[in-house]
């Protein structure tokens, strides 16, 4: 009797330690949850004041460096290449000629051709005569004139096919390799060298459309090119009049001057565009700001409690980033453990100097 009445005891014991021990484990549980972020219990986080300062706000972009002008020699006409006036990669001047094309039957032509128009100017002249003294009528005088200027226009026309035997320089620049040489028969479709102006370059760029009306002639730019450190100034000169449909971009093109030639047509540059500088502008650090679904929030320090803020960016950079709206001068903002943070929870926040 009294064995089983043990038993029953240590039973009873065994069931009471367990509850008791649940009941232990629940609190932990419950300690250990208030302890990331619960209402319960103080968090301590890091944080800083909300100070405006002035802002340059600049775009990096990628942009294409192109001649000031450019061009493809070529012959408007066929013929024998007769002499070749200029070196391979040197530098030539406008209006020099750079060959000439054999035009010696184009001059034969021009002969016969001027004394069929001196004939038709004899005889112009003499049916202008006739018709003073009403021997004629204006009919044939007329024709006798038409027969005077036909012939004078295919004078004029020679004397223009002979001018094109000599190739001038459109512009001064810098030739490129030639593809003839003396005695080559040519025709306009081979291509004899490149001209290129680069005294000046010009830099192709895109913008977002949403800064399109931030942009300004005359605006000064930088940029760099590729294993160069060098930066270098260009000057906006010219904005396309519509947004890219496909691309919702808006190209912009500036010059550059390039006196000491470091610069080289179909190479890449990496834009700096500065916008307009923003006066009194809050920035934050990224790590600040949490995503949600209907935009973007940040948590503030309000008498020792968390508050959620929905708040408006624009511009980011490496380690920050402009709020237009939601945040004021003088706000503790919330840097560091955030998203363990619910609204209304505790917090103790340690300012970063």
């Amino acid at each position: 009797m009294r064995l089983k009445h043990l038993i029953y005891t240590l039973l009873i014991i065994g069931f009471a330690a367990f509850i008791g021990y649940r009941i232990t484990q629940n609190k932990k549980k419950d300690d250990h949850g208030k302890d990331k972020g619960g209402k319960g219990k103080t968090m301590t986080v890091s944080g800083m004041v909300v100070q405006p300062q002035t802002f340059e706000n600049n775009l990096s972009l990628s942009g294409a460096i192109q001649a000031n002008e450019q061009v493809e020699i070529r012959s408007e006409v066929s013929g024998i290449v007769e002499s070749i006036n200029f070196q391979e990669g040197s530098n030539v001047a406008k209006g020099q000629i750079l060959f000439k094309v054999n035009d010696i039957e184009l001059r034969a032509q021009l002969g016969q051709a001027k004394t069929k128009e001196a004939l038709a100017k004899e005889n112009e002249r003499r049916a202008q005569l006739l018709l003073q003294k009403e021997a004629i009528s204006q009919e044939e005088y007329d024709i006798a004139r038409a027969d005077f200027k036909s012939a004078q226009a295919q004078s004029q026309l020679i004397s223009a096919q002979i001018g094109k035997t000599s190739v001038r320089a459109p512009f001064s620049g810098k030739i490129g390799l030639r593809n003839i040489s003396p005695g080559t028969y040519i025709t306009p479709s081979v291509l004899v060298a490149n001209l290129v102006n680069t005294g000046k370059l010009k830099i192709t760029f895109s913008i977002p459309e949403k800064y399109a009306a931030e942009i300004k002639m005359n605006s000064l730019l930088y940029f760099t090119v590729a294993n160069s450190a060098q930066k270098y100034s260009a000057k906006v000169y010219a904005i396309e009049p519509s947004i890219e449909a496909a691309t919702r971009t808006l190209q912009i093109r500036a010059i550059a001057e390039n006196n000491d030639g470091k610069l080289f047509p179909g190479t890449f540059a990496n834009v700096e565009l500065p916008l307009q500088t923003i006066k009194d502008a809050i920035l934050v650090p990224t790590e600040a700001i949490v995503p949600v679904q209907n935009g973007k929030k940040v948590f503030v320090c309000e008498n020792g409690k968390a508050k959620e803020i929905m708040v408006e960016t624009a511009t980011r950079t490496d380690a920050s980033i402009l709020v237009l709206s939601g945040l004021k001068a003088g706000d503790t903002l919330i840097t560091s453990g955030i998203m363990a943070l619910k609204a209304d929870a505790s917090v103790k926040v340690k300012i970063k100097s």
